[in-house]
């Protein structure tokens, strides 16, 4: 009677499980469920674009560190992109993006050490003027434009 209900027992559990029985003792894997991704007429999964403009490029934001009485008081973050409306350009300034950003980044380390101070509003209009000025240097060519989006004081 036992050896029978055991047996009824395992083929109640070999049909209900999500594995099928192969060779007697071995059983085939399942492969999980994959999300579906929403995909267009293409099959590419759509991209995030942060605006409809083709000519922008969205850099990550730069941080420096404010100094005061030769010790850290602060972080000044500075959220920018870039404008190119020349397609070629576009390709450059792509291509040059981690020499781009390593020029910004010294720049704006030497600025920000001489002339930010946790206390007041740093010069936007200088910023600025900074940066366009690296960029038209790093590219050496006019074309690109720099746009401020953000720009941000936290002291510690």
């Amino acid at each position: 009677m036992r050896r029978r209900l055991l047996t009824g027992l395992l083929v109640v559990c070999a049909a209900l499980s999500p594995a099928r029985a192969e060779h007697g003792a071995k059983a085939e894997k399942r492969e999980p469920a994959k999300k579906e991704e929403k995909k267009d007429e293409k099959g590419k999964a759509p991209e995030h674009k942060i605006t409809q403009s083709e000519s922008y490029l969205m850099l990550d934001p730069i941080y420096t560190t404010i100094v005061a009485d030769n010790r850290p008081t602060g972080l000044l973050m500075i959220g920018m992109g870039l404008d190119v409306p020349d397609a070629k350009l576009r390709e450059d300034v792509e291509r040059s993006l981690p020499v781009l950003r390593d020029a910004y980044v010294r720049n704006l380390l030497a600025y920000t050490v001489a002339a930010v101070r946790i206390d007041t509003q740093p010069d936007v209009g200088i910023i600025a003027g900074r940066l366009q000025a690296v960029t038209d240097r790093a590219l050496k060519k006019k074309g690109a434009t720099v746009l401020i989006a953000q720009m941000a004081l936290r002291a510690k």
